[in-house]
C-alpha cells in the first residue's frame, strides 16, 4: 500500500470521509466513513502527519457509483471526468528530459520538486535526475525509500509510487527507481476543472445596475467555464456577466476580463459548505486568444503541481 500526504484543504469537517487516515507507520487513524470532529481534531492529524492511500477514486454513492447528478454538473462537465483509472507505462508518453513531479517522504519536506528523466528499462528501473529545492539544495534521499511521482500528458494526469534502488552520485547525481507496476490518473474528458479560491469582481450586463461590481469567489475553474459563489444572486439563467479577476502564472500574476452567462443556480448542496452561498454556472463567451492560453496554462500548472485539486 502506498500512502500520500493529506492536506488541510482534503479534509471537510463534520463530513464522513470518503478514504481510511493513516499515520506514517499505515496505521488507522480514523476509519473510512469516519468524521473529523472540527479544526482541533484537524490541527492535532496534521500535526504528526496523516496520510491516504494513493488513489484519485471519486467518493461513491450510496448505490456505489462515481457519477454526478444533473443538477451537480457544470458546463463542461457534460461527459463526467473518470476517476481512479488504471493506464500503463506507454500511457504517460515520457521521453528523455520529460518532467516528473516528486513528491519526497514527509520527513524531508512536503514540497513537490521537478525532476527529469534520464531513461528507462523496461520492468526493471527508471532512471531521473537527483531532485533539488528551488534553493539548489539536494534531497538527501536514502535507498528503500517510498516516494510518489506525477506527471501529465495531454488531458491525463497521472501518479505512481516508486522506491528509491539506488542513488548514484558519479559521473553526476541520479536516482535509479523501480520501475513502477500500478500508474492511476485521471482522464479529462473536454476539459479540466481544478479547483480554486480567487476573488472576482462581477457586472451583470443584463440589469438596470449594469455598471455596478459585485465581488464573488471563484470556486473552481475551467477554460470553458467557472463556478462562480456569492451571497446573493448575480443574475439569473441566461443573463450575461462582466468577470474580471487576477489568476498566478508561474508566479507572475495576469489580470483577465471575460465575459460568461449563467448556466444554472443552486445553493444548499453537499459541495457547498455555506448553506447560503449561492452557486453560479457560468459558460465563457467569446474568449480572446490571450486569455484562452492563459486560463489552460493556470489550469495545466494546477493539475502538475496540486492534482488532487482536480473536480
Amino acid at each position: 500500500m502506498s500512502l500520500i500526504l493529506v492536506n488541510r484543504n482534503d479534509i471537510a469537517l463534520g463530513k464522513p470521509l470518503p478514504w481510511q487516515l493513516y499515520d506514517q507507520g499505515h496505521q488507522v487513524l480514523v476509519e473510512q466513513g469516519g468524521i473529523v470532529r472540527d479544526k482541533e481534531h484537524l490541527d492535532l492529524l496534521l500535526a504528526n502527519g496523516v496520510y491516504r492511500e494513493l488513489s484519485w477514486e471519486a467518493p461513491s454513492d450510496k448505490n456505489g457509483g462515481n457519477h454526478l447528478s444533473a443538477a451537480q454538473m457544470t458546463p463542461d462537465q457534460s461527459n463526467a471526468d473518470e476517476l481512479g483509472t488504471q493506464f500503463t507505462f506507454d500511457d504517460m508518453k515520457l521521453k528523455a528530459e520529460g518532467r516528473l513531479q516528486l513528491e519526497p517522504p514527509k520527513q524531508l519536506g512536503s514540497e513537490r520538486i521537478l525532476v527529469k528523466v534520464i531513461g528507462y528499462l523496461r520492468g526493471v528501473s527508471l532512471l531521473v535526475t537527483a531532485p533539488a529545492t528551488a534553493n539548489g539544495v539536494r534531497l538527501q534521499l536514502m535507498e528503500g525509500e517510498k516516494v510518489v511521482m506525477r506527471s501529465f500528458s495531454g488531458q491525463n494526469a497521472f501518479a505512481f509510487a516508486c522506491t528509491v534502488e539506488r542513488a548514484c552520485r558519479l559521473p553526476y547525481e541520479y536516482l535509479h527507481l523501480s520501475f513502477p507496476d500500478t500508474i492511476q490518473g485521471i482522464v479529462i474528458r473536454k476539459a479540466a476543472r481544478v479547483k480554486t479560491n480567487i476573488i472576482a469582481a462581477v457586472q451583470n450586463g443584463n440589469s438596470r445596475t449594469a455598471g455596478e461590481q459585485t465581488p464573488a469567489l471563484i470556486s473552481n475553474l475551467s477554460a470553458n467555464g467557472a463556478a462562480l459563489d456569492s451571497k446573493r444572486p448575480l443574475g439569473k439563467k441566461g443573463d450575461i456577466l462582466n468577470l474580471a479577476f487576477r489568476v498566478n502564472l508561474h508566479k507572475i500574476d495576469a489580470f483577465l476580463s471575460i465575459r460568461g452567462i449563467i448556466r444554472a443556480m443552486r445553493s444548499g448542496e453537499d459541495d457547498i459548505s455555506d448553506p447560503e452561498t449561492i452557486r453560479h454556472s457560468i459558460e465563457f463567451q467569446s474568449l480572446q486568444p490571450n486569455d484562452m492560453i492563459i486560463l489552460q496554462s493556470m489550469i495545466y500548472q494546477q493539475i502538475v503541481e496540486s492534482p488532487n485539486y482536480v473536480v
